[in-house]
């Protein structure tokens, strides 16, 4: 008779009962995961394609201009979608510079001698400064130091005039220097409220290292159109911003701008849509694709939201914004949805029409989302919203998922151990009177012999 071994018994039986579960519950533990990854994957190409719109929205326009000077040194530009291909003609005759002054030889005087003084700017602010806080060391006297930091720390100040202490020759100077260029930032100090003194004589005369002055620019050079501001940069024309670095002599001839449509430019803003659509696109037919006998059907093959997803955002692409498609830009699709330029074409619809792109591509804004870009942005939105997004989601029901497959399994195992554990009691019992009976047989066949 064959000896029954108990273990792989019991196993053998409560793998059978359980098997079938264990199966299913393989399977769905499997896909979950598969769905988990895939998720993922979705999110990063979402991601990857938002962060893109967001770039070329946060550009100055996908058309692009180049600008040039006759003379270098001069001035600088940057341009913007909304620039005008064009020359114009400048002469500098003076840059705006902010104001600096210096008071020399200012007394360390007892804080009794100190008190209120007003820094004043010529747009009519102030900043108010009481001296007689200002002995931070409590060493019983007011330095230059003090005075410095009572100026930079005071409550109306914020930035708008700073106080320094420089040492030239071993001599000690106080430095003050308005944090805005122009004529308005000129600085005086009214020390009518100090007692007199040594420290309100001395803060009664500076000396003017940086008059506090406006640009002023002639447009088409000098007897043009003058232009006078605080800031050395100019937005006189539009979608052209100058700043200019150095005045010009008299005798200097105009500074000449050149601004010409850079067709280049413009293409490489364009194909940088292009191949963040195309990357996107490719990750979608991947986790969208249909199986068959060779091939693996991708995981949201029968998803119908994230087929809706593609399908959206095909038909943001053919949508036409004011009169104006992709198509009529040189943006085209192949069979397989993927982009591509035809920058001849580009050229050609931008010739006709400078505003095309700007009227297609619009931008992904948060507060004014318009144009392509905005509609893409928006729909990207109702996906990748961190908490109420598709993404966050469809992710939570997966974890929720999850942790049923992972109770569903540990009360499985349970099962199986109880199984186990009671074929093993039982057959360890037949085992026991298995040998019994053997034992039993073998006395038998002894006394017959």
């Amino acid at each position: 008779m064959a000896t029954l071994d108990p273990v792989t018994t019991a196993q053998s039986l409560a793998t059978a009962y359980t098997e079938p579960m264990q199966t299913r519950l393989t399977t769905q533990t499997t896909n979950a995961q598969k769905r988990s990854t895939a998720l993922n994957t979705l999110r990063s190409a979402l991601s990857a394609f938002d962060t893109a719109l967001a770039s070329l929205s946060s550009s100055k326009g996908l058309k692009t201009y180049t600008a040039s000077f006759n003379n270098s040194g001069i001035a600088t530009a940057t341009t913007t979608s909304k620039a005008q291909a064009g020359s114009y003609q400048f002469h500098v005759e003076q840059l705006a510079t902010a104001h600096q002054i210096v008071f020399e030889d200012l007394p360390a005087v007892p804080v009794s001698m100190g008190g209120p003084i007003s820094v004043q700017l010529a747009d009519g602010s102030s900043i108010n400064v009481n001296l007689v806080a200002a002995d931070s060391d409590s060493d019983g006297t007011i330095s230059q130091s003090e005075i410095a930091r009572a100026i930079n720390q005071a409550n109306d100040n914020q930035g708008k005039v700073v106080a320094s202490v420089v040492t030239s020759n071993g001599q000690t100077q106080l430095l003050l220097t308005s944090s805005q260029t122009g004529a308005a930032g000129a600085i005086t100090i009214d020390t009518s409220s100090l007692p007199a003194g040594d420290l309100q004589d001395a803060l009664s005369t500076s000396r003017q290292l940086t008059a506090a002055q406006d640009a002023v620019v002639w447009l088409g050079g000098q007897g043009g159109v003058r232009m006078q501001q605080a800031s050395n940069t100019f937005n006189s024309i539009e979608g052209v911003s100058l700043t200019f670095t150095r005045a010009m002599t008299t005798s200097e001839s105009p500074l000449t701008l050149t601004v010409a449509d850079d067709t280049s430019g413009t293409a490489a803003n364009v194909q940088t849509f292009i191949k963040a659509y195309n990357t996107l696109r490719t990750a979608l037919d991947s986790l969208t694709k249909s199986g068959s006998e060779t091939t693996t059907a991708g995981i949201f093959a029968s998803d119908a939201g994230v087929r809706a997803l593609s399908s959206r955002l095909n038909s943001i692409l053919r949508t036409e914004y004011s009169g104006v498609s992709l198509n009529q830009l040189g943006v085209k699709a192949d069979r397989s949805g993927q982009l591509s330029l035809d920058s001849s074409r580009l050229e050609k619809a931008l010739l006709a029409d400078p505003t095309a792109l700007d009227k297609v591509f619009g931008k992904a804004s948060i507060s004014a989302p318009t144009g392509l870009l905005g509609d893409m942005s928006k729909y990207m939105d109702q996906w990748l919203t961190s908490g109420s997004g598709q993404i966050a989601s469809r992710q939570n029901n997966i974890q929720i998922l999850q942790k049923n497959l992972t109770v569903r399994q540990t009360r499985l195992d349970a099962q199986y151990d109880s199984f186990y554990q009671r074929y093993l009691q039982q057959f360890t019992q037949l085992q026991t009177l298995q040998a019994q009976m053997e034992q039993t047989s073998g006395l038998f066949t002894t006394s017959s012999s």
